[in-house]
């Protein structure tokens, strides 16, 4: 066919590609913390705001609560995470990391540095893109949870 691109040419190639590098490069440093990579993000989120809702985690994440709800049933039952619904509100369901969970943002973070050492980004690179990604979900990256 003439007239449409290559694949390398084509940038949502290149950033689906990207993506799945950036996932494969963490998964040896999580599987030894015996963490997926969709976990390890909402744990991210966790640490910086611990005691979310669910239904703020999911957007934080970009996912929607049915698919946010198996992952945190699993880390539930790993003993990273409690759920417990919101006293004002009972049908509010905030998410609280327990000490096993907290214990965990060190390590993970020596996961992060790995990568980061792998990657040989310098620090104006990674905002650059970092600032152009966040232009792509600005633009199209959903703005509700259903």
């Amino acid at each position: 066919m003439t007239g449409t691109p290559a694949l390398e040419k084509q940038l949502c190639f290149a950033l689906y590609a990207a993506s799945r590098a950036m996932t494969n490069a963490y998964r040896p440093s999580l599987a030894k913390l015996g963490l997926t990579y969709p976990q390890f993000v909402t744990l991210l989120v966790l640490w910086e705001h611990d005691g979310m809702c669910v239904a703020d985690l999911a957007t934080r994440l970009y996912l929607d609560a049915s698919t946010l709800s198996p992952l945190l049933k699993r880390l539930q039952a790993m003993g990273l995470i409690e759920r417990r619904r919101c006293s004002s509100d009972e049908r509010r369901v905030t998410i609280h990391l327990t000490d096993d969970g907290f214990a965990l943002a060190g390590p993970a973070t020596q996961a992060q540095r790995d990568v980061a050492c792998k990657l040989n980004l310098n620090d104006e690179e990674a905002a650059t893109l970092r600032s152009l990604t966040g232009r792509l979900l600005q633009a199209y990256g959903p703005t509700t949870t259903e």
